[in-house]
């Protein structure tokens, strides 16, 4: 799974005037591990620092839960899923890697092993009275084998062109049918051509906007690739 405490970097900006700081121990530091940052309240009025909140939050969901219920004593306080992303500090890293909203019923689901794209949600499962599972990447329901670390097998993701997977982050974008064959993903903003896969800087060397390819079309996509800084910044 898993079960991986955050780096001890995460610090809220002291000047930070949507917080609201406090001078007490941290509600949520139940390892006693001192967390350097200022504690800042939640909306229950319980003490966190970002680093302490993303660890309990990530502990409840990878225990099935499907709510962030605040951990400290006698408190049943449910936070909301944008006030857990504001006061952990939740980079986009952490966001893609840990958490998500099941595309079913928008509940907060986290990744059970970083090594299978096929993710279950209890809540889904449990209402519809049948085991429900999507794709972490496609945020689809689940098709094909499993695990799988590379791809489910949902229509569009082989079948090019009408959707493409970006080349870097393996966002699924679909084409809006203009004349231009270059878009920019809103997952990574790298910009690339949906014709032949390359980037915006290398396409553009050999061919227009609107122009055919030097190197044609490239072939219908069988692996999308997985989401990192470094695929991103070799790509910069």
């Amino acid at each position: 799974g898993l079960n991986k405490s955050t780096p001890q970097r995460k610090c809220y900006d002291p000047k930070d005037p949507s917080l609201k700081f406090v001078d007490r121990e941290d509600d949520l530091d139940f390892l006693c591990e001192d967390f350097a940052s200022p504690r800042a309240e939640m909306s229950c009025g319980h003490a966190v620092t970002p680093t302490s909140l993303t660890n309990w939050c990530l502990k409840l969901l990878e225990d099935g839960k499907n709510s962030f219920v605040c951990g400290a004593s006698g408190c049943n306080a449910v936070w909301p899923y944008e006030e857990v992303c504001k006061m952990a500090l939740l980079t986009t890293e952490e966001m893609k890697v840990c958490f998500i909203k099941c595309p079913g019923c928008k509940s907060p689901v986290a990744r059970q092993n970083e090594f299978n794209l096929c993710v279950s949600c209890k809540t889904c499962t449990e209402k519809g009275g049948r085991l429900y599972e999507f794709c972490w990447q496609c945020q689809r329901e689940w098709k094909g084998p499993k695990p799988r670390l590379d791809r489910c097998e949902n229509d569009g993701i082989t079948g090019c062109p009408s959707i493409r997977a970006c080349p870097t982050c393996g966002s699924l974008l679909e084409h809006k049918r203009n004349h231009c064959k270059h878009l920019t993903c809103p997952q990574c903003k790298i910009k690339f051509c949906f014709v032949c896969l390359k980037t915006f800087a290398e396409c553009s060397k050999t061919s227009g906007i609107s122009a055919p390819c030097s190197s044609g079309v490239a072939p219908r996509q069988t692996f999308i690739p997985v989401w990192s800084k470094e695929n991103i910044l070799t790509r910069l």
